[in-house]
């Protein structure tokens, strides 16, 4: 393990919760879109976003096959890296009753986005202490190394 390698988990995690943090703020600017693209002629509102996270460099697999080999495992910990930003497909859009907008149905209901306020600010506030976490390691790590630095004087 080298010793900047928590330095770079660390910044991934922070470069993940910076994403994570965008996307909901994307999500939270768009609660009201009700013409966000257009699919086969209609308008669609938008759809809530979500990030994908997975664990940058090391996976189950390769521990396996070290074993199998009787070699040495890779190090623990690579650091997470964003995959893939997804539209939530599972959470219906909302109907409201407003006959008199231009996007309401026959019946004067109108589509309105899948983005619940309060679910989004659970979500901002989870990435925000996830944040605050890895800043507080990454100053943790650069105290120590600073220490170890003094050790050779």
């Amino acid at each position: 393990m080298s010793i900047f390698q928590s330095l770079n988990i660390s910044s991934s995690a922070l470069t993940a919760d910076r994403v994570r943090m965008d996307v909901i703020s994307s999500n939270m600017a768009n609660m009201d879109t009700t013409r966000a693209k257009m699919v086969n002629g209609h308008w669609v509102p938008y759809r809530r976003k979500t990030v994908v996270l997975e664990p940058q460099q090391t996976n189950f697999s390769s521990y396996m096959q070290a074993a199998i080999n009787g070699g040495n495992a890779p190090t623990a910990g690579g650091g997470v890296k964003v995959t893939k930003i997804v539209e939530d497909q599972t959470t219906p859009f909302q109907l409201v009753y407003d006959p008199e907008n231009p996007d309401a149905n026959a019946a004067g209901y109108v589509q309105m986005p899948n983005v619940d306020p309060l679910r989004e600010m659970v979500d901002l506030m989870s990435s925000t202490r996830s944040y605050e976490a890895n800043v507080t390691v990454l100053n943790a790590t650069k105290g120590m190394l600073m220490k170890a630095l003094e050790i050779g004087k």
